[in-house]
């Protein structure tokens, strides 16, 4: 849902890990009946929104007309509607009809005749007053902005608030298949919603704006803002088509608006290509901003408190995931908000790529900093925890970024389209398990391990690794793991672990499936050491890497034949003083020098220069060994 009110810090790019702090005090409040009670008994086709509102007062009228198919035949519907409302009159073809207020925000509404299963009809309610759920961070709030404290009133209702200011269905169930927001205000001020604005005329000191939209949406995704707005337009070329992004800003804000929201053209153009059209082409996307420290996807016109790079890329990612194929429920939120997080990153990788792979750290540094919690939300009453910064955004991200690695850009890129373009849930929602099966389909792989660890359970892994190389370029590699949590017993994955010599490195991957998982390989040259995951796919911490030695106490001279210069590399298990003595042919000493070696080895480079053409033999003595190591070389002319 949102990017937090930035703290930068590279090239002020990158806001704080804390990405949903926002979000989670905007929720911190567990007022009565989050969840919708309303009987779920009919498909809402159509929706009309007629608000009046002064943003200079906290204070809503409105008619809301809804057209609906029954499931089923039914004599009466139910909606969420906050109990601080009232309920002006309920008209039905023409005749009031009477309704009750049993509480908990319901509004139960009688029919005076059975409507057949199927059969298209309407109904429109009439209510006004102050909407007080989430009071000082709520779902309908009116503020100022700007040094002449300019008012503002905005919307914001993820996951459970539209029903703090419209009758509605507050489910995760039934996208209404089309809306209309009518906003009546007074002449000085604009209204920004969903949509196309199709209408904007003069009624007597007011002024009315008339948004359209024809995409499916939920319920949580319709808003209107209305202040002194300042409006401008960017257009992006993309493989359809061109498309308007609107630009609804604080007037004290436009220039720095009209700087930074170009960087929208290529962050759009990158979705677009990896995912598929942008969803709502035949419309627009927008931005309102509003008085919030984050933003909010509200479907083509995300509502922004800035317009920083992330807060930009994480609320144009929701287009895709979260507005088109939206959670099937509250519990699987990490399909909107996960998506949006690893989508930001794909900005830097393709657009921005020296930053890729610190944005990744810095996800990955917050998934770990505590062992436990897992991805999949368990817990729905609790606001906070939906969206859990660490969890929700951050490791969501990053599993994400894990599930790339282990099948590969083609099947991953392939299997989100897939998932997007469905038509069990294009415009509709979607389940975790659904996601699954089309990753599964495009890879060809079983991902039940990968979910069931990642997704529904909870930690990370950390790598125990050991390893060794002898002089004959054979390198013997083990892996252990431990993990921070116990509902997990082994996170099976290819681990990417790159070898570093002197101006030569490689990286090999390793299918660690088991502790005590060990490798045998020859490198044509020496390894000095050794990076875990060197471009950042796996969710791991506190990782250890030894080096063994191949030998108990053994020597090794290269390149031999010498011409400049002679290493001498002595492997040892144990840390000890030794001597190293160079003799010619006739057995006089060239060249002594006391060395220390740690345990594992040293080496020690000699100067040939002033060596004639010639054998030469190299004495390794240790104190604690009464034999010493022995071997030739041959110096070859400069």
């Amino acid at each position: 849902m949102l990017l937090l009110v930035c703290s930068f810090m590279v090239r002020a790019q990158f806001q704080t890990d804390e990405i949903a702090v926002a979000e989670a005090k905007h929720h911190a409040y567990i007022h009565k009946g989050l969840r919708s009670v309303a009987i779920d008994n009919s498909n809402v086709i159509y929706t009309r929104l007629e608000l009046k509102v002064d943003p200079a007062i906290k204070y809503l009228n409105g008619a809301v007309t809804t057209h609906f198919i029954p499931r089923g035949d039914i004599s009466f519907l139910e909606f969420d509607l906050t109990d601080s409302l009232l309920v002006d009159s309920i008209v039905y073809h023409n005749t009031p009809l009477p309704y009750t207020r049993p509480g908990n925000d319901l509004l139960h509404i009688n029919l005076p005749v059975s409507i057949p299963d199927g059969a298209l009809d309407s109904i429109a309610i009439y209510y006004q007053g102050i909407p007080v759920g989430g009071e000082g961070f709520g779902s309908f709030m009116q503020a100022t902005h700007g040094p002449d404290s300019i008012p503002i009133i905005w919307t914001l209702s993820e996951p459970y608030g539209a029903k703090d200011w419209w009758p509605c269905k507050s489910n995760l169930n039934d996208k209404i298949d089309s809306i209309d927001v009518w906003v009546t205000c007074p002449q000085q001020y604009r209204a920004a919603s969903n949509g196309l604005l199709i209408a904007e005329y003069i009624q007597g000191l007011d002024k009315v704006y008339k948004w359209k939209h024809r995409y499916p949406v939920a319920t949580y995704l319709v808003a209107f803002a209305v202040t002194d707005y300042a409006v401008f337009s960017v257009h992006v070329p993309l493989h359809a088509d061109t498309l308007e992004v609107l630009n609804y800003v604080f007037p004290e804000q436009l220039s720095y608006a009209q700087s930074e929201v170009p960087n929208i053209i290529r962050q759009m153009q990158v979705y677009d290509s990896l995912f598929g059209p942008y969803p709502f082409m035949k419309e627009k996307y927008g931005h309102a901003q509003f008085g919030w420290g984050g933003g909010m996807e509200h479907q083509t016109m995300s509502f922004m408190y800035n317009f920083g790079y992330e807060l930009m890329a994480h609320e144009l990612a929701h287009q895709w995931f979260g507005d088109k194929v939206t959670c099937a429920s509250w519990q699987d939120i990490w399909l909107n908000e996960g998506f949006a997080t690893y989508l930001t990153a794909l900005c830097y990788q393709y657009i921005q790529p020296q930053y890729f792979t610190v944005f990744k750290q810095q996800r990955i540094g917050s998934a770990v900093s505590e062992p436990g919690g897992s991805v999949f939300c368990y817990d729905t009453s609790n606001v906070g925890r939906i969206f859990n910064g660490r969890l929700t955004y951050n490791k969501a991200g990053m599993v994400l970024n894990t599930l790339r690695w282990v099948i590969g850009d083609d099947a991953f890129f392939g299997g989100l389209r897939s998932y997007l373009s469905d038509v069990m849930h294009e415009y509709a929602f979607a389940t975790t398990p659904q996601l699954k099966s089309h990753l599964e389909a495009a890879s060809g792989k079983d991902l039940t391990h990968f979910f069931d660890a990642w997704i529904y359970k909870e930690g990370y892994p950390s790598y125990q690794i050991a390893w060794s190389q002898n002089f004959e370029g054979k390198v013997k590699l083990s892996l252990n793991q431990t993990q921070s949590h116990p509902s997990v017993s082994y996170f099976i994955l290819p681990v990417p672990i790159k070898f570093i010599g002197t101006g030569i490195d490689t990286t090999i991957v390793f299918n660690n499936t088991a502790n005590g998982d060990e490798y045998t390989f020859q490198l044509p040259w020496l390894v000095d050491s050794l990076v875990l995951d060197p471009d950042v796919w796996l969710i791991c911490a506190n990782n250890t890497i030894i080096k063994q030695s191949a030998y108990n106490f053994h020597m090794l001279l290269y390149p031999n034949p010498a011409q400049h210069y002679i290493d001498v590399r002595i492997e040892s298990e144990t840390e000890k003083e030794v001597d190293v003595m160079v003799y010619n042919t006739a057995g006089a000493l060239l060249y002594s020098q006391r060395q220390h070696v740690n345990a594992g080895g040293a080496t020690v480079t000699l100067n040939t220069n002033s060596y004639a053409p010639g054998v030469y033999t190299v004495k390794v003595k240790a104190d604690s060994d009464k034999k010493p190591l022995i071997d030739k070389f041959i110096k070859a002319a400069n």
